[in-house]
């Protein structure tokens, strides 16, 4: 087996190391996720424009029709905590930008109907990719991290802007 004194001194000598390497670097600014939920109903239609009623209707089955959902939406922001402030963002200003440029848009209303949608169908993937594209130029650059919108209980979309 491995000698209990010898993995003793290892991990001295590894603490040791580290304690002179700390007074070397300036300390990190700590990071953190901030996270904000927000819900919205919307209708749409899944179908696409090039294909013909049929290829739809088998392609998308029953949400070929209209229907609508109860959206639950996650915007998480990642970046440092800014020392003066305590806060990675403000929350009240990041509520604002998700009401002025996702929510006004879309709640309550027919999703497909947006100028987004001409071409693509509405899905909950493509609809993550609208809110991350509607939020993007509105929060500092390098803290949106990511759009989770859930179109059920059980049908999830992570987007990360790739």
């Amino acid at each position: 087996g491995i000698n209990a004194e010898y993995m003793g001194e290892q991990v001295e000598r590894n603490h040791n190391a580290h304690d002179k390497d700390e007074h070397k670097h300036k300390p990190k600014t700590p990071k953190a996720f901030v996270i904000r939920r927000e819900g919205f109903s919307s209708a749409h239609r899944m179908y696409n424009t090039k294909w013909d009623e049929e290829t739809n209707k088998r392609i998308f089955g029953q949400c070929y029709q209209l229907h609508g959902h109860n959206y639950q939406l996650e915007v998480s922001l990642y970046g440092p905590i800014d020392p003066d402030t305590g806060m990675v963002f403000d929350i009240g200003i990041l509520k604002k930008i998700i009401k002025e440029h996702v929510l006004d848009l879309l709640d309550h209303k027919r999703v497909d109907d947006h100028p987004y949608f001409t071409e693509k169908p509405s899905t909950a993937e493509n609809i993550s990719v609208f809110i991350w594209h509607q939020l993007l130029p509105n929060i500092p650059a390098g803290l949106l991290y990511e759009i989770k919108l859930y179109e059920t209980e059980k049908n999830v979309v992570v987007y990360r802007g790739e």
